[in-house]
């Protein structure tokens, strides 16, 4: 690189710099900012375009084109060359701009006397800012250097958007102030209030800018240096030996180690950046590269390259993991996402969760439905917006997080807390109750569970025992196959814990988005209805094995209840079920107690299962009705996809007459059937299902009192009329009808 370039490069960001610490207001910085880069680029034009909202940007400075286009023209995100590069994240370079496809032309803005067009982006780890520009009347392309050194530039207005550099002379970026509202989606019901606490606090750069390029060289090489000596021991003390995860640890490594990766953030030091704006900057660059590959291993590096380029950044700055702060008496814990080992760390310390990415079934929300805090997933850009100690209110119910909230925001939502305790009070006096209706009909409650932290709320919600406990959460959280006996140990703990209650272990129902850290990840189009649950277990038959002879020892000689989870063929669960005999057969021959009761089920989750002869249903000690699965095939709308997951109603006539069908069936062979999911803890799906025959329902233990609260205020038997009435005459929905008929339940004593 020629000296002449980089003390260019170096002189123009010192330029910048002073422009942004400069009194006045953020227009005048930006139009100061267009003069410097056209001058020092020889350009006849600099345009800043920023995003207006996440889908329009907006022209907000310009050096070249007419002043009355500024804050006049807007562009949609893809949309002409400048939208495109805010689209995809790469930079555009074209000799002849109005021969590019997708090209628009703006006549407001007069641009049409300037064929050479180079873009970059405005980009900050993912997050998209805006796009810087410049244009020529010479009809050429910028060179290699040019375009370099603009992304250079373009990283340090990123860096400035950020710090508030464009909003005048406050001290903070107003987004860091002010009241936002983020809507998500439900992943845990419930509603808390709090302080945030970032699980992996951003690193503020303050110094985008190097004054020596050697010092910041230096301080680049020390720090890589550590990094990968962190990496190495990270490595060698992990706890894997061969396969995918010693596999992916290695990748880990060798990302550390590139040569390319170094070199690049040392050409940016030489253009004028700071260490820490270097590596900054290969990072947002990167990551804009590997969102947009095709190949899904190249999309999953996504998270080694953040947590590396993550690492390095708090080694130069010295903000490390541990902020110095301590955690608030009440926190919120704010995420992009977080893995279930390291939420089950934080444990109940925490008031609530809210990540930007995660999903209804993800090992996040498993554990926070176990550790009964609020969650809210999917609610974008929470990230960069939280700050550590903003207070925040989380609506679990309504997926909506209020950061920073106004006074009457936080009062009313006080006031809904007040009344959620109120009732909390009601439901713990109906704790010992029977959930009988009025009509004398009774309804077994039974809550979920899949860790030790559950248990204690078997005795607190009153419910009669533990209808699913999800074995694969033992599988999830580990970095390697449990042992059997550390199985057998933790099984056995459940039962003691359950005092005499019965428990239904669940065998492991891995796959589709639970994939296990040191299973090797299958790429499916639709993992959903791929291999996965009692499919895995049958051609992966050790773990399965391996698994029910730990069942059978925990029992140690009590009763034992197992379901088979996933079973779409009645010849899954004869084979599951022959699979299980053989081990209780070994072990009895090796001379372990074996169970003095054997009870073997079937989750019945596929509409497959609904038709199945009735010798299945024979074969079946009992039957559960896995209500997510069931939902999302039967409407062939997957649970994951928040734009068709509440799109069909679990109380619609044709979901309806398949339970009853199923009810109908397992009545007939004379089998005991129980509703297990999301749904039976919903009070009006839970009576609806009740009213239906269903006597047994399995929820979350949070949900036990209310679904006990209103089947005892109600008739079943009235209920199952209006059901029957509004079937008879056809309607599609019966869930106006159920709400008006429910609404007429005399209130609780």
């Amino acid at each position: 690189m020629p000296e002449r370039s980089e003390s260019e490069s170096r002189r123009l960001l010192k330029r910048l710099r002073d422009t942004l610490a400069a009194p006045g207001g953020g227009q005048a910085r930006l139009d100061s900012i267009t003069h410097h880069i056209a001058d020092s680029m020889r350009s006849q034009v600099c345009s800043i375009y920023l995003f207006r909202d996440p889908e329009t940007l907006e022209l907000c400075a310009t050096e070249g084109l007419r002043r009355e286009a500024v804050h006049q023209t807007r562009l949609r995100l893809g949309e002409g060359l400048v939208g495109r590069v805010a689209r995809t994240g790469r930079p555009i370079n074209t000799a002849n701009a109005p021969a590019q496809p997708g090209f628009r032309y703006m006549p407001e803005t007069g641009e049409e006397v300037f064929p050479s067009f180079l873009g970059v982006p405005i980009q900050r780890v993912g997050e998209k800012l805006g796009v810087l520009v410049v244009q020529s009347r010479d009809a050429r392309e910028y060179s290699e250097d040019e375009v370099y050194g603009l992304e250079v530039v373009a990283m340090v207005l990123a860096e400035m958007a950020e710090l508030g550099a464009f909003l005048g002379n406050e001290a903070q970026p107003s987004t860091h102030r002010f009241p936002a509202v983020f809507r998500g989606a439900t992943g845990q019901e419930g509603a808390a209030e709090g302080q945030v606490w970032l699980h992996e606090p951003r690193v503020v750069i303050t110094n985008p800018v190097g004054d020596d390029p050697d010092k910041e060289l230096a301080r680049l090489t020390e720090a890589v240096a550590m990094l990968r000596q962190t990496v190495d021991q990270m490595v060698a003390t992990a706890d894997v030996s061969g396969g995918e995860g010693e596999a992916v640890l290695e990748a880990y490594r060798m990302f550390a180690n590139s040569r390319s990766w170094l070199r690049r953030m040392e050409e940016d030091i030489d253009r004028g950046l700071s260490a820490e704006a270097a590596v900054e900057k290969e990072q947002s660059q990167t990551r804009a590269r590997l969102e947009s590959a095709a190949d899904p291993y190249l999309r999953d590096r996504l998270h080694d390259l953040d947590d590396l380029s993550n690492r390095l950044l708090r080694i130069l700055t010295g903000q490390g993991s541990d902020t110095g702060s301590a955690m608030p008496a009440n926190p919120i814990l704010v995420a992009r996402n977080i893995g279930p080992a390291e939420l089950l760390d934080y444990g109940r310390r925490l008031r609530g969760v809210v990540l930007e990415e995660g999903s209804v079934g993800s090992h996040a929300a498993i554990v926070a439905r176990a550790l009964a805090i609020p969650l809210v997933i999917h609610a974008a850009r929470i990230t960069t917006e939280a700050l550590n100690g903003d207070p925040i209110l989380v609506d679990g119910d309504t997926g909506v997080v209020h950061l920073r909230p106004e006074d009457s925001v936080a009062a009313a939502f006080r006031d809904k807390i007040a009344m959620q305790a109120e009732a909390q009070k009601l439901y713990a006096g109906l704790r010992t109750l029977p959930a009988t209706a009025l009509c004398g009909t009774s309804v077994k409650l039974f809550m979920n569970a899949g860790l030790m932290a559950d248990l204690p709320s078997l005795d607190g919600s009153g419910a009669e025992g533990v209808g699913l406990f999800r074995t694969e959460l033992q599988f999830l959280t580990r970095t390697r196959v449990p042992r059997r006996s550390e199985l057998a140990r933790m099984y056995a703990h459940v039962m003691e814990h359950a005092h005499g209650k019965p428990v239904v272990f669940r065998t492991l129902d891995i796959g589709s988005d639970k994939v296990l850290p040191y299973m090797k990840r299958i790429d499916e189009p639709n993992p959903a209805m791929g291999w996965r649950a009692i499919r895995v277990g049958l051609d992966k038959r050790g773990v399965l094995q391996m698994q029910l002879q730990a069942l059978i020892r925990a029992a140690a000689g009590r009763a034992l209840s197992v379901m088979f989870p996933f079973i779409a063929d009645a010849e899954e669960f004869a084979q599951a079920r022959a699979m299980l005999a053989e081990q209780m057969e070994r072990e009895a021959a090796m001379g372990h107690a074996v169970p003095t009761e054997l009870r073997v089920g079937a989750m019945l989750e596929t509409p497959s299962l609904a038709f199945a002869a009735p010798s299945f249903f024979r074969s079946c000690d009992f039957v559960s009705i896995g209500g997510n699965d069931l939902k999302q095939f039967f409407y062939a709308a997957d649970r994951e996809n928040e734009r068709v997951r509440r799109r069909y109603d679990t109380l619609s006539t044709p979901f309806l007459n398949l339970i009853q069908m199923i009810v109908d069936r397992c009545t007939a062979e004379g089998v005991p059937v129980s509703f297990c999911g999301e749904d039976a803890g919903r009070p009006a799906e839970a009576a609806v299902f009740a009213a239906l025959g269903l006597r047994q329902l399995s929820m979350r233990p949070a949900s036990i009192g209310p679904v006990k609260s209103l089947i005892r205020r109600i008739d079943l038997s009235a209920l199952r009329q209006v059901l029957d009435e509004e079937r008879t005459r056809g309607a599609t929905g019966l869930r106006p009808a159920v709400t008006a008929f429910l609404a007429q339940a005399r209130s609780p004593a």
